[in-house]
């Protein structure tokens, strides 16, 4: 059979017979053949929306053409294009397949009437890196152990995904983020999931999609529950993404137009934006803080695809039929610290620069000393950091979801990673490799060292079945929060419930609100 311009044509379902180790789905758009590992039925790069470039480039996602036949879900779909921050630009090489948007699904049984929880993950990656197909996301442990079908996805990033282009819809990567939660209604059932128990969860920047997704009219009646791990409080106003976006075209000669980008490819847009964030320090006196912490990309609340910031939202009741996990790692920074080689480096006048640029109102360097009166130099620079860009943020959204008559369970992953010989502590990105039990052979070594011990892995499957046990039926194993008690999980070796011990930190930052960030006039 021909196929038509609305189709594209795959192996014919009547050739040989596939192995009974190469399970078979029917989605909306044609059916999928995957494969059986670890337990679990696999199936890998499946478009969700078309590939988003010539026509379709920097437009809202398209639906996916059909196809005859039984097409093969064995491999990931490509990376989207990716700056080149860890080397991660070689993931997306120019001239590679262009087919970004596509879905991963583990299932412990693909069959219509199992009707199993669904767990949607979002990546993370400072909204400029990361991909759906990296080890750390592999969701066999998870489905198998927790009776759950797990599904992971592409979403356009930084230029593409983000900048405010004359000519776009704004936020195209979180509207692909919404075009894979329409898949999920509209496929998911055949794969063993039931779609009336879809939950969302994600880490950093996929938390802050996460958040963002909480807030957004087209995503309503899309999902029940949602888990927020570590969420970035940079959201940005569309004057600032505006000339975020400008500078990027200026870096090619060109306006921030769909006229003018478009006649550059991806590779060339994504280096643009590299060079941007190789000298965000000219950029201080308009940009402000997140030229500070090279933050060039964020969700831009343009009052459309999203009206709101997340605290917003949800202290107006936006999440109110939504149940929500949210919290952090308590040494968020440290991580980063590492990063920029600053570990037992940092200096009495670099705290002081942090606590200046990052203390809320306009006496917060003197309250972080008065809080924090044995704090050193390092301690202060993390905690200020910290507090800023991930754990206050994460404290605000769930009590901003209880003001607007939501529920919200938060909790502190405090266990310290015995990686490196336990100096990062309970760092920003600790919980990924927890949370889906890739302990091991993944860049989690990095963290939790080449061979995980016994608490690491009775810490893994702990926060694994509260996860799932969550996206079941709504309740993790411990009370939600209320500004009363206050009680947290803390996740340690003997994980406990406690009052949050971030109290400091919390009176200094009670009466900051998070708004969207602004350009700062000159």
């Amino acid at each position: 059979m021909s196929p038509s311009p609305e189709s594209q044509p795959y192996e014919s379902s009547s050739s040989a017979s596939p192995p009974p180790e190469s399970p078979e789905v029917r989605t909306t758009a044609g059916a999928v053949r995957g494969t059986r590992e670890a337990g679990v039925a696999v199936f890998r790069g499946i478009p969700f929306a078309a590939p988003p470039v010539g026509a379709h480039r920097f437009a809202a996602p398209q639906p996916v053409r059909s196809w005859d036949g039984v097409r093969p879900a064995v491999a990931y779909g490509p990376p989207p294009p990716q700056a080149g921050v860890f080397g991660m630009d070689a993931l997306s090489p120019q001239g590679a397949d262009d087919d970004w948007l596509t879905v991963n699904v583990w299932s412990p049984e693909p069959a219509p009437d199992t009707a199993l929880p669904v767990m949607v993950w979002f990546h993370g990656g400072a909204y400029v890196i990361g991909t759906s197909g990296i080890p750390e996301y592999h969701g066999a442990r998870l489905a198998r152990e927790g009776g759950v079908v797990v599904v992971t996805f592409n979403y356009r990033l930084g230029t593409e995904g983000f900048a405010r282009i004359e000519g776009a819809p704004d936020n195209r990567g979180l509207l692909d983020q919404v075009a894979a939660l329409r898949w999920v209604r509209d496929n998911i059932r055949a794969f063993g999931g039931d779609p009336d128990r879809v939950t969302l969860f994600g880490e950093s920047a996929g938390a802050g999609s996460v958040a963002a997704v909480l807030a957004m009219p087209s995503a309503v009646g899309l999902f029940r529950r949602a888990i927020a791990q570590s969420v970035p409080g940079t959201f940005f106003s569309p004057e600032l993404a505006a000339d975020i976006a400008a500078a990027c075209a200026t870096e090619l000669g060109l306006r921030p137009t769909v006229a003018d980008l478009s006649t550059v490819t991806p590779a060339q847009l994504a280096a643009a934006g590299d060079a941007v964030s190789a000298k965000l320090g000219q950029w201080t006196d308009r940009w402000g803080r997140i030229a500070h912490r090279s933050i060039p990309f964020a969700p831009v609340v343009d009052g459309e695809v999203l009206p709101v910031t997340p605290w917003q939202a949800l202290a107006e009741g936006a999440g109110r039929g939504i149940d929500l996990i949210v919290g952090h790692t308590r040494e968020e920074q440290r991580l980063f610290t590492a990063i920029g080689g600053l570990l037992g480096q940092v200096t009495e006048d670099q705290a002081a620069e942090a606590l200046r640029l990052f203390a809320p109102g306009p006496d917060g360097v003197d309250r972080y000393r008065a809080a924090f009166p044995s704090a050193g130099p390092e301690s202060l620079y993390e905690l200020v950091h910290s507090d800023w860009l991930f754990r206050m943020p994460s404290l605000h959204l769930a009590e901003a979801q209880v003001a607007g008559g939501g529920r919200a369970h938060v909790f502190e992953l405090t266990w310290p990673a015995p990686g490196m010989g336990g100096a990062l502590g309970a760092c920003h990105g600790l919980d990924v490799p927890l949370v889906f039990g890739n302990l091991s052979g993944t860049e989690a070594s990095a963290l939790i060292g080449e061979n995980p011990g016994p608490e690491a892995e009775a810490l893994s499957a702990y926060i694994r079945a509260a996860w799932t046990a969550f996206a079941a039926h709504g309740d993790p194993g411990w009370p939600a929060y209320d500004p009363g008690r206050r009680l947290v999980r803390l996740l340690d070796a003997q994980p406990t419930t406690a009052p949050y011990p971030e109290d400091e930190s919390r009176l200094l930052w009670q009466d900051h609100v998070f708004p969207a960030l602004p350009l700062i006039s000159t």
